[in-house]
């Protein structure tokens, strides 16, 4: 069968406990393709059985989700650049298990009394990957470059009067007006991470990648054996001195437990699991829904839902450009999409995925169902009339679709047939979801390498509310996330949830966030669902979290 796109079977032709497949079953099934699945098999052979490194070694291997071409984790908010940055970098603060910011890199700190300024001192002990100590001045060239990039950076520079050095291990942070959320932005567990760097990359420009990759955090990035498309390695930092506490989330004790990190790139999900039933891999990060009863029938392996809070699917939508710099356009967008239509198209399983019409979550303080009757009574004929209004003109939206993530795949084939219904033209562009992820970043025209739609999700820990959801910020080109939404009054009520501290004013003024983001259309959530890992049972001590997988506290048995 296809899955978004991707070869994948449990036929006997493939031998569990091998990479071997039968070359007749393949034949019979995608002759045109043989050759490509030759050199997917190739490949993966390769670095699955290559070199042995020692028996004094241990080596955890990792398919991961996505191919990693992007290494700064300030550029983009890729998941796979996250999950790099949390393997080499560290930050200030981290939210623990109890959704609270606890220090990480800093050792105590002091709020004044009139919450003003905050002074942080850092921990003995913490090094670059280079071998120079990490000082205040790095973490404060860090955080003026992540608060220009990030959403809820933004809304705390915009609180900040100063940031600056003391000396080489006290920061100060004094504010404008007391603000609520200081510990929480600086300890924000997902993309934008406030990761700390040396204060000659946290120059760089925030608006072009970062030219080298040098952390202070558990592993360290090999560079040289990076090979896009195919492995990332990191080893471990034997001079990491983690915190004494338990880990926790993204909080406590960050230890190294395993030698040698290998994630690899293995698009065909069949390949994958073979090899993990095999034992030749360790971790499958993203299984496809379909393949994980086969797997969870496996002795050997263990298939769980890391993630309690879950993601949230979006279809986002560039407001630059015709036909969605139209409101009726985009309008349109809500009443084509059926939530239940898209989760059984790319999860099938309804234990695995909810409807949900809230832009901050279902089962959160702020769920609501405000402004969401268009997204939750698709009307097909309704939205060919709104194009037809906003003077669409038949010329093609330009649709990114990545083919290497299954769900996402699939996304992009249902959003592409909807519109089709609609009476809209659709050129499908493919590309795999690091490409995807450097392309969405384009503010050309969709036909000079821009584009009008591309899909993906967000784990729910960062849309829990109006500063942490970036997909409502109407922050234009300076400041909003791809896409691009343009809208002062969002942001005015933006500002004032920032302000907020009473949690019913919260609740009411987020309610207003949710009805102006339906009316801008920000972006069309196609529900809420799960993405469970599957893994060797010698593996003991994957940590729960909404962010995942951290390998750090994983040993290999």
């Amino acid at each position: 069968m296809l899955i978004g796109g991707i070869l994948a079977t449990s036929d006997p032709a493939i031998i569990p406990g091998t990479l071997e497949i039968s070359k007749m079953a393949l034949l019979s099934r995608r002759p045109a393709r043989w050759h490509v699945v030759c050199n997917i098999f190739f490949t993966a052979f390769l670095f699955l059985h290559g070199p042995s490194l020692g028996a004094a070694e241990t080596t955890l291997k990792m398919v991961a989700h996505a191919d990693l071409k992007n290494i700064d984790p300030i550029w983009t908010t890729a998941y796979i650049t996250r999950n790099h940055g949390y393997m080499i970098y560290d930050t200030l603060f981290a939210l623990d298990e109890n959704l609270e910011p606890t220090p990480q890199m800093v050792s105590d700190y002091s709020i004044s009394s009139d919450g003003l300024t905050y002074v942080f001192t850092l921990r003995d002990g913490l090094y670059w990957h280079d071998g120079n100590p990490v000082t205040a001045q790095d973490c404060v060239a860090s955080l003026r470059r992540w608060g220009a990039r990030d959403g809820m950076g933004q809304k705390l520079m915009d609180m900040t009067a100063s940031l600056e050095a003391l000396n080489k291990e006290t920061l100060i942070l004094t504010l404008t007006e007391p603000y609520g959320l200081v510990l929480e932005s600086l300890g924000k567990i997902s993309s934008n991470v406030p990761f700390m760097m040396p204060e000659h990359i946290a120059l760089t420009d925030p608006f072009e990648q970062i030219p080298e990759t040098i952390g202070s955090g558990p592993f360290k990035f090999v560079k040289d054996e990076w090979i896009p498309g195919v492995k990332v390695v990191y080893v471990k930092n034997k001079n990491y001195m983690p915190r004494n506490e338990p880990p926790s989330y993204a909080a406590g004790g960050k230890v190294a437990k395993v030698d040698r990190v290998e994630w690899l790139y293995i698009p065909d999900a069949s390949t994958a699991m073979n090899a993990l039933i095999a034992g030749e891999i360790d971790l499958f990060e993203a299984p496809p829904i379909d393949l994980l009863p086969i797997m969870a029938a496996t002795p050997s392996l263990t298939v769980q839902d890391l993630n309690p809070l879950g993601v949230q699917g979006w279809v986002r939508l560039n407001h630059l450009y015709p036909p969605f710099d139209n409101p009726d356009a985009r309008e349109a967008m809500l009443w084509l999409v059926d939530q239940e239509h898209y989760l059984q198209a790319v999860i099938g399983n309804s234990e695995y995925y909810r409807t949900c019409p809230a832009f901050f979550g279902c089962g959160t303080p702020l769920e609501s169902e405000v402004g969401a009757i268009p997204l939750m009574n698709q009307d097909i004929d309704k939205a060919r009339a709104l194009f037809e209004s906003a003077g669409y003109d038949g010329s093609p939206v330009v649709l990114l679709q990545s083919t290497d993530i299954p769900i996402l795949n699939g996304a992009a084939l249902v959003t592409a047939q909807l519109l089709r219904n609609a009476g809209v033209q659709v050129e499908l562009q493919a590309m795999d979801w690091s490409t995807l992820t450097s392309r969405r970043a384009v503010t050309d025209p969709p036909g000079q390498g821009g584009w009008n739609i591309f899909l993906t999700w967000w784990s729910s820990a960062d849309v829990l509310n109006p500063i942490t959801n970036i997909g409502v910020s109407g922050g234009c080109r300076e400041k909003a996330w791809f896409g691009w939404p343009c809208d002062k009054e969002i942001e005015r009520l933006r500002d004032q949830f920032a302000r907020a501290t009473d949690p019913d004013k919260q609740r009411k003024l987020a309610e207003q966030v949710q009805k102006r983001a339906y009316e801008l259309v920000t972006y069309v959530n196609f529900g809420e669902f799960k993405t469970p890992v599957a893994y060797n049972t010698a593996l003991k001590g994957l940590l729960v979290s909404p962010v995942y997988p951290f390998l750090w506290n994983v040993e290999k048995q």
